[in-house]
């Protein structure tokens, strides 16, 4: 696989550099009228200042310091310089884009956790909204939410009978636990008239992210739920597998990525090289250039050029849409389902001094045709129907979260809802797209 240099380790070290040196950005648009004179202080690391553009407005940070001063003096009750100070981080992120946000100690380390695929609570990717309610955005396969009946687009208000605020530091923590425990979520699902209650027995979540099947002799399916450390070598294991089931050879290979919400970016880029001879895998593009990469594909077909479906829905999102673009870019395989869900920004990690982080977009993902995936997804070039009656929860995209980073499908509004597929008709319908001539296969428009 051949990568232009993206270094997470070194872009959190700008990062890092950044915060040591207090440099908000500071933009003005070319054609406003001059602004009078501000008093301005030099960034602590020139390097930072040069990177970022920017310097410390003193002018704000008086502001600042007059409203925290009138806080500790005035305000009814006394208020601890801790959580002032930490409810100023927060603010920090708080209007940027929803996938901004600020970890304490141990959330951080849960965030670990979860992308090694190994944690206590409910097993399920949710999106915290502005008012501190929690949107579903997938439950995990055969997690507790997913066997208590937790659907994509559901909206938890309350948990054990307290209902969610802005206030709440992580809103998510209420749902994690130890096993056994039981947790009630209040609830409120499109297609009902009124919220209702949801117990769900915490579990010790050990996601298997990939799982495999023959669907009939010579046709694989492999399912991949979510994109973990150690996603990229089970595929190539159990396809492995597959392989040698079929005598040596698939006629054809099914991969499942519906409601896989993503997960670490190096997982799809490994599956994706594993299938391409060649060509671009994805793209970033930030503001500063070390946030710049390119991935590449690297020889070597481990099916040998046999076609591949990727189904996908509503519920496929960052990794996953990045997976699903490159092959289809790559003339490597056809998408059929639903319009995907559209996260096509890149989220970086900023551990802090302290034992927090700091979860920080700092670029988008572009496929190997240099669209962009933000807001508008991937379109399937066959576009499947979920079945009539089936579809009772909310229609929930990138594009309809607060403050996400506008994107191709904002100048399409309500075309880029997708739905979420559930059930072994969509395989079959797969398995069924999968057996068509390839050139039969591509006269047929997309969806």
């Amino acid at each position: 696989m051949r990568v232009r240099p993206l270094i997470p380790f070194a872009l959190t070290a700008v990062l890092a550099a950044a915060v040591v040196a207090i440099a908000p950005v500071r933009a003005q648009e070319p054609d406003a009228p001059p602004a009078p004179p501000q008093e301005t202080a030099p960034a602590a690391e020139p390097r930072v200042a040069d990177a970022t553009s920017s310097q410390v407005p003193l002018d704000e940070i008086r502001r600042y310091v007059a409203v925290y001063t009138a806080v500790k003096q005035a305000y009814v009750e006394p208020v601890d310089d801790k959580a002032l100070m930490h409810s100023a981080i927060r603010g920090l992120l708080l209007d940027l884009d929803p996938h901004s946000m600020y970890f304490e100690r141990d959330d951080a380390e849960s965030f670990a956790q979860q992308s090694r695929g190994n944690y206590d609570g409910i097993g399920v990717e949710i999106f915290r909204q502005p008012d501190g309610t929690l949107r579903v955005i997938a439950p995990i396969d055969d997690s507790p939410a997913a066997r208590a009946g937790l659907k994509a687009g559901d909206l938890i208000i309350a948990v054990d009978g307290r209902t969610l605020t802005p206030g709440d530091d992580d809103s998510s923590s209420s749902l994690r636990g130890e096993p056994g425990s039981t947790v009630v979520l209040s609830v409120v699902r499109e297609g009902r008239a009124q919220p209702f209650d949801v117990s769900v027995e915490r579990g010790k979540i050990r996601i298997d992210s990939v799982r495999s099947r023959m669907l009939e002799p010579g046709y694989g399916y492999v399912r991949i739920s979510a994109f973990q450390a150690d996603t990229a070598a089970d595929f190539e294991r159990q396809l492995g597998q597959l392989v040698a089931q079929s005598g040596g050879r698939l006629r054809g290979l099914v991969i499942d990525l519906r409601s896989n919400p993503g997960g670490l970016l190096t997982s799809a880029v490994q599956i994706a090289d594993a299938l391409l001879e060649r060509g671009r895998i994805v793209s970033t593009r930030g503001r500063i250039a070390i946030s710049d990469a390119e991935f590449g594909a690297t020889p070597g077909d481990l099916l040998d050029g046999a076609p591949v479906v990727v189904l996908v829905d509503a519920g496929s999102a960052s990794a996953s849409e990045v997976l699903a673009g490159a092959l289809r870019d790559n003339d490597r395989a056809r998408v059929v389902g639903s319009r995907t869900f559209g996260k096509g920004s890149v989220q970086t990690l900023l551990p802090l001094d302290n034992g927090d982080s700091v979860k920080l977009t700092t670029a988008r993902y572009y496929t190997p045709s240099g669209k962009s995936i933000q807001a508008l997804g991937i379109i399937p070039d066959v576009t499947l129907q979920p079945v009539a009656g089936s579809v009772d929860g909310a229609r929930i995209t990138e594009s309809t979260l607060p403050r996400h980073l506008r994107g191709d499908g904002d100048d399409m509004p309500g075309a880029n809802a997708g739905d979420v597929l559930e059930g072994d008709s969509f395989i079959a319908a797969a398995l069924a797209e999968l057996k068509k001539p390839r050139a039969a296969a591509a006269a047929k428009p997309g969806g």
